[in-house]
Formats: structure tokens, sequence, C-alpha cells
């Protein structure tokens, strides 16, 4: 039997990644300038791959006789990563994806350990997720790199 715990948790990241999904869209869209070539193309990329994440979580969901949280349900909290008022302020961003990154990283490994022995296949799911989110977290503290230099 899932926890209720477990299944908070679930639907909480599916929630993240999709607010993840429209905000790295956004902002993808909006910024300019020859230094955020290469930030924009890492944001398009991951906008496949969270959206991949929010499939998996919400069919984790279903198969726990659960429902993945709709538009309704849905409440925003990515200050950080909302559009910068200037279009080529490209460190908001990417501060704004390392502080999103860091907060899907810290409910991966809570699911991980609400899941524990007794869920093993959302734990699977969860430590799955967790690997691609601290990979998008090293890139993105590499750009942030070049911009303290």
């Amino acid at each position: 039997m899932t926890s209720q715990e477990v299944t908070d948790l679930l639907k909480k990241a599916y929630s993240d990644e999709i607010e993840t999904v429209m905000n790295y869209l956004t902002n993808s869209i909006v910024l300019e300038g020859v230094s955020a070539e290469e930030v924009k193309e890492s944001l398009e990329t991951d906008i496949q791959e969270e959206l991949n994440h929010a499939e998996m979580l919400g069919q984790r969901l279903k198969q726990l006789d659960e429902r993945p949280p709709a538009s309704y349900d849905f409440e925003a909290h990515q200050e950080s990563l909302q559009p910068p008022e200037n279009s080529t302020d490209v460190l908001s961003v990417i501060e704004g994806v390392l502080d999103a990154e860091e907060d899907a990283i810290e409910t991966y490994r809570s699911l991980i350990k609400a899941a524990g022995d007794d869920d093993p296949v959302t734990e699977d799911i969860a430590v799955t997720i967790l690997a691609d989110e601290e990979a998008h977290r090293t890139e993105f503290r590499g750009f942030k790199r070049e911009y303290d230099e």
C-alpha cells in the first residue's frame, strides 16, 4: 500500500515538472543576445525531458489509482524562474534554473526516502528522474561559472 506521503510527493513533483516546462519554454523564447543562445538551446532540449518526467509521474499516479493534478489543482511556486524584464539577463535565468533543479532534487530525494522498500516502482522512477535533474544542475552550474569569471 502506497502512503499518502508518496502520493503527495508524486503530485508535487508532477506539478513542478509542468511548471518547469512552462518556464523553460517561456525563457527559451524570450531570452536574446549572443550569450543567450547556448542557454536557450539547453532549455529547449530540457523541455521534452521535463515533460517526459511529468508523464512518468502521472502514469505512476494512475497506477496507484490516483489522478495527476490538473490546472485547477495547480499553484505556481517558481518565482526565480520567471522570465526577466531584461531579455538579455541570461544570468537570472541560469540562477532560476538552478533554484528549480535544487527544489526538484530535494523532492526526488524525499520521494525515494518515502517510497523506500514499500514501493520499489516509485523509488525506481524517482531515482531515474533524480539522475536527470542532477545532470541538468551540473550543466547550469557550468553556465553560471562562465558568468562568475
